[in-house]
């Protein structure tokens, strides 16, 4: 099964009772199958307890959040949700230390059924290869146009991020973020670009451990004392080394290090 492009109709302002289980998927990645918006929510959590991102009995955070952070729906998430406790990968309690749990052993069968094959990785290399071109270029810019008020705002986002405790937390102010970074560019046309690529490859993040993601924010941090200082040259770098090494760090990079 493959991970899919995100779907237009969905993201964080989508309506809690939507009904976005169309197919999905886009002209850049047209080779990857198309899965609905409840599958590719399904694809992403399997993956990342497959990989180990997730662990068994670690909690996984509501509904509501997973929606967030995966940029679909509080429907969709709910249905995904239960479609993965009825085949066992997850687990779901009640009660006052209730919740949805990784389960302590995920069926095997139901993992594999959900994971993702080689044939899809050259195209996600692609367009992580796509989005440097546009990081290196917005930040090149953001080091010389930001505002003080957009660089207060990117420290606020470095601070939210550190504060996370949870990937769903993290991946929605880490998003902002960057779209903050193409907005101060002052680039309209490749900003757009730029902000569409992002789109399309936050559909293919998973679930990562938090304390990994606070060694990440390390990078943003180092940008915005380079923005501040109108340092070009180490502003880029840091994107530079930031997006590149995705190929390593996403899940097709860890798959192919195996």
């Amino acid at each position: 099964m493959s991970v899919p492009d995100q779907d237009p109709g969905e993201g964080k302002n989508a309506p809690a009772g939507g009904a976005d289980e169309s197919p999905i998927g886009g002209p850049v990645l047209a080779g990857i199958e198309r899965i609905t918006a409840m599958d590719a929510v399904r694809t992403r959590i399997a993956m990342a307890i497959s990989l180990g991102l997730l662990q068994p009995g670690e909690r996984l955070p509501d509904q509501h959040e997973v929606a967030l952070g995966l940029s679909v729906s509080a429907i969709t998430a709910r249905r995904a949700l239960t479609s993965l406790a009825e085949d066992g990968i997850v687990v779901r309690r009640r009660g006052r230390h209730g919740g949805t749990f990784v389960a302590d052993h995920p069926p095997a069968q139901a993992l594999r059924a959900l994971a993702v094959g080689p044939a899809d990785f050259a195209a996600i290399h692609q367009l992580v290869d796509r989005r440097l071109m546009f990081e290196c270029t917005v930040t090149h810019f953001a080091a010389l146009t930001a505002t003080g008020s957009q660089l207060a705002e990117l420290e606020e986002l470095t601070a939210t991020m550190a504060a996370s405790t949870t990937w769903a937390e993290y991946h929605l102010a880490d998003e902002h973020f960057h779209r903050l970074v193409g907005t101060a560019s002052g680039l309209d046309g490749p900003t757009e670009q730029y902000h569409r690529t992002l789109a399309e490859l936050y559909a293919y993040f998973l679930p990562y451990p938090i304390t990994e993601l606070h060694v990440a924010n390390a990078d943003h941090v180092e940008l915005v004392a380079a923005l501040r200082e109108k340092d070009v040259v180490t502003a880029v770098d840091i994107s530079r080394r930031h997006v590149q090494v995705l190929h390593q760090t996403m899940f097709m990079g860890l798959i192919e290090a195996t």
